[in-house]
């Protein structure tokens, strides 16, 4: 039994625009004008410490996300570390959370579409509150559709959306500094409402939690998991604070309070002045004003809509995360059978978001809601590293430790802050008469009375408690390592070689045999280097389903997989061939291919191809492509024999074999090509793995009459000799062939290699041209001969790309 590993896919920029994405969205288009009214222009103090407490947060959840990298993020730490009890809690805590964030966002959208928009499109103006309310209800069943659906192109669309919104707010900052804003009155509400307004604002904060719950995903957790963390605090908190300054410098602070689309406003009045500015067109302050305030409304509609379709994703990994460890029933996270999203999940979560929405819970409160939630949750998460790090449990190995000088102080400092927040959230220092002098002449009160928001939310905690007692607690083994807590543990190690490696990703049981039987040969040719083969097979998963849900749920598909690479190990037993095993579930198998090819070092991969090519989006297939492109070892495509010739059958291809399945004629085309030589190294290890005498090997080069006074023949001659001595095959054991031809080439090549079974052909081109992989000959034989054909490739360094040389930077 192989098991299961989710191809780490995500690198920083992923993860960072993963988080980013979650962040930058309502909270910095719809707070603002919240904000100013609770604290005035101080409320960018909030901002500023609501980031402060996040960054302790982040820190923590690094260092747990890198020693438990598993789908659920703080829910699963809490759970590990503090037991089911408090996993109930923070698990359903964290669904609610979600849930009322994304309502916060939908009703965030109506705003900025309808009163935003009806300035300039006079069918969205004059809805008033029930046009907002319809059209977050509207956008909310949209994207709970776009997410059961699976609509893979979601995740490309969010990046865009992203980078769209960090050029717009850039901008909103650059001019709105240069317009000189004016600040009043700092503090006019005084520091307890500062203090009160971080639990308001704190929604625009969770995003960063989004990362944790794709630790699994993350390549180079130990750098990138952090880094992106980080960044993705960092990064908004001082947009955010930027924005609250502009926005209170600018307008009146009832002007800012009474806005409903407040950047949008701020925008009108910030950018106008600049209008003698603009080059080339003569253009009004007015014009200026209205075409920013329409860029900040257009950017606002895309970030509510970017922020509730992350939120939505998220709370049904939460859900599938719970369902794992027996606290949520399994029925929720179910998998749909043509789509293969946890349908159930998000079906559940965007029926709650619409009820949200629909029953008129205010604007306010839905952020404040869910900003409880998350405080709730991070405090928890505080408490599990210190527990964590003193059980020191097995299993728990971070690759990322908080700074030594950090620790304990961050954990104690972020929980602490996490309950002064809570605290101040839940109460208004007002007294609440209890009974009156009237009644029972007694004049009894309580010093503070409680906030809507804290009534809420401690609903919801006492929720998740009797959700524990009554449904988790018979299911959910009890884990809690907080009494470990006062004593230690210990771990283990690995092991590694230098090794001659062929992988051999496997998909189609059909071709399995054969394809191993050709690793296989490569790999006996260097027995000296302790050749072994490495089968993966990957499972691929859309962007709506985690990795791990997917391999819990789709057992029709995991057993396929395991079947198939049992039999793999079963045919590199007859072979006598080294054999490891690697079952992946990823998004992408390309991908998961090339990390296994980095991971193992490996020195060649073999693979598989159908024999026809495309001329739209991709040439050879949507997997072969990249991998041909980007492999960083040889790359040996093999198409088997097809039409009127059988491809032997045998299993065997060793020295004491008879000649079943063995090639019995192979011609290597002599060319040119940079890569002809591996064509010609392949045929002598297939002749090698073969029984002697049994494989005639020809080297056939094919020249065109040219000029008068050319010598072909002598030219063809040189080239096969060049070849001979860049590969292990020797004159005296092959034929060698020169076919001058005044036709055309590729004609002349397909005609001359008819008598043979197999071909081995070098790829002709370098470099990245879209037209071909290989080179139009070699593809076109390919696809054109019916008998075996070997596309052969040497490792070529491909340049890397802008995107992974910064990504490559920035994790260094």
């Amino acid at each position: 039994m192989t098991d299961q590993e989710l191809a780490r896919d995500l690198g920083f920029l992923e993860a960072y625009t993963i988080g980013l994405g979650t962040m930058i969205g309502a909270g910095i288009f719809v707070l603002p004008s919240i904000a100013a009214e609770q604290a005035g222009p101080a409320s960018m103090v909030s901002f500023f410490l609501g980031g402060i407490i996040s960054l302790l947060a982040a820190l923590s959840l690094s260092e747990l996300a890198t020693g438990m990298p598993k789908a659920g993020g703080s829910y699963y730490y809490v759970n590990r570390a503090l037991g089911p009890f408090f996993g109930s809690i923070v698990g359903l805590g964290m669904w609610a959370g979600l849930t009322f964030a994304s309502a916060f966002y939908m009703i965030g959208f109506g705003q900025y579409l309808l009163p935003g928009l009806g300035d300039y499109i006079g069918l969205l103006a004059g809805w008033g509150d029930l046009g907002i309310t319809v059209a977050a209800l509207v956008m909310a069943a949209f994207l709970t559709g776009v997410n059961y659906y699976g609509v893979k192109e979601t995740g490309a669309l969010q990046n865009v959306i992203v980078l769209t919104l960090v050029g717009l707010i850039v901008a909103f900052l650059g001019l709105g500094f240069l317009s000189d804003p004016t600040i009043g009155e700092f503090n006019p509400q005084g520091w307890p409402s500062v203090a009160a307004t971080i639990g308001t604002v704190y929604v625009t904060f969770i995003g960063f939690e989004v990362i944790a719950t794709s630790a699994e995903e993350i390549k180079n957790p130990s750098r990138n998991l952090p880094l992106a963390m980080i960044a993705a605090v960092v990064t908004p908190t001082l947009m955010y604070v930027g924005v609250m300054y502009v926005s209170t410098g600018t307008l009146t602070p009832s002007a800012l309070q009474d806005s409903q689309v407040p950047v949008a406003d701020v925008a009108r009045e910030a950018f106008g002045p600049f209008a003698s500015a603009v080059p080339f067109v003569s253009v009004t302050p007015g014009a200026l004003g209205s075409f920013g305030a329409l860029l900040m409304i257009v950017g606002a509609v895309l970030a509510t809509v970017s922020s509730a379709n992350a939120s939505i994703l998220s709370a049904a990994r939460v859900n599938f995360a719970m369902g794992r460890d027996r606290i949520l029933t399994n029925w929720l996270n179910e998998v749909h059978s043509q789509f293969r999203t946890p349908y159930r999940a998000i079906t559940g979560t965007g029926i709650i978001t619409l009820l949200l929405i629909a029953v008129g819970v205010g604007i306010d409160t839905l952020a404040e809601v869910a900003s409880f939630m998350y405080l709730v949750t991070y405090a928890l998460v505080h408490v599990g590293v210190v527990v964590l790090r003193r059980a020191d449990p097995d299993a728990y190995e971070p690759s990322f430790r908080i700074p030594s000088v950090l620790y304990p102080i961050t954990p104690i400092v972020g929980g602490a802050a996490c309950l002064v927040v809570l605290f101040q959230m839940s109460i208004r220092w007002e007294p609440l008469p209890l009974a009156y002098e009237g009644l029972f002449d007694l004049g009894v009160s309580l010093p503070v009375t409680p906030t809507l928001v804290g009534l809420i939310g401690t609903l919801i905690v006492v929720v998740g408690i009797v959700w524990y007692f009554v449904y988790a607690k018979e299911r959910a083994p009890s884990q809690s390592l907080v009494g470990e807590a006062i004593a230690p543990s210990e771990a283990a190690a690995s092991d590694g070689a230098d090794r001659y490696r062929v992988v051999a990703p496997l998909s189609n049981p059909a071709t399995e045999r054969d394809l191993l039987r050709w690793a296989a040969a490569s790999a006996h040719a260097h027995e000296d280097e302790n050749a072994e083969i490495i089968a993966v097979n990957v499972i691929e998963v859309p962007q709506q389903t985690s990795l791990a849900q997917d391999v819990q749920f789709e057992e029709e598909r995991v057993a396929q997989q395991q079947e198939l690479l049992d039999t793999a190990r079963d045919i590199a037993a007859d072979l006598e061939v080294g054999l490891r095993t690697r079952a992946i579930v990823a998004r992408s198998a390309s991908d998961a291919i090339l990390d296994v090819l980095d991971e193992e070092n490996a020195d060649q991969v073999v693979l598989g191809w159908t024999g026809s090519r495309s001329t739209r989006e991709h040439i050879l297939g949507s997997n072969i492509d990249p991998i041909v492109e980007h492999a960083p070892c040889e790359t040996t495509l093999l198409k088997l024999a097809s039409g009127r010739r059988d491809e032997p059958a045998g299993d065997s291809w060793d020295a004491t074999a008879s000649g079943d399945g063995t090639p019995e004629e192979i011609v290597v085309l002599a060319g040119t090509g940079p890569h002809a030589p591996v064509a010609a190294q392949r045929a002598a290890e297939y002749v090698q793995a073969s029984p002697p005498g049994s494989t005639a090997v020809s080297l056939l080069n094919v020249q065109s009459a040219g000029e008068e006074g050319d010598d072909p023949e002598a030219e063809g001659t040189a080239i096969i000799e060049d070849i001979l001595a860049g590969s292990a095959l020797s004159a005296d054991e092959c034929v060698t062939d020169v076919v001058v031809t005044e036709d055309d080439v590729r004609d002349a090549i397909l005609e001359a290699i008819e008598p043979y079974d197999t071909v081995c052909v070098g790829a002709t081109r370098t470099g990245a041209v879209s037209q071909a992989l290989f080179g139009s000959i070699p593809e076109a034989i390919g696809e054109q001969f019916d008998g075996r054909v070997v596309m052969a490739r040497g490792a070529e360094e491909a340049p890397r790309s802008v995107r992974d040389a910064i990504v490559e930077r920035l994790a260094d």
